[in-house]
């Protein structure tokens, strides 16, 4: 016999996943962002110098 459903905890881990998912997609961004900083700051002082 199967046992019956748990929405309640389904809902939960549905949730937990979602939340740990959106964390790496934005510590993703912010790293993307850290690593493309320097490359900016580089750029826009050689603009100033010409």
């Amino acid at each position: 016999m199967a046992r019956a459903p748990n929405y309640d905890q389904e809902r939960k881990e549905r949730d937990r996943q979602k939340a740990a998912k959106k964390a790496e997609k934005l510590a993703a961004k912010v790293s993307a962002r850290e690593r493309s900083k320097p490359e900016d700051d580089a750029g826009s002082e050689t603009e100033a110098a010409k």
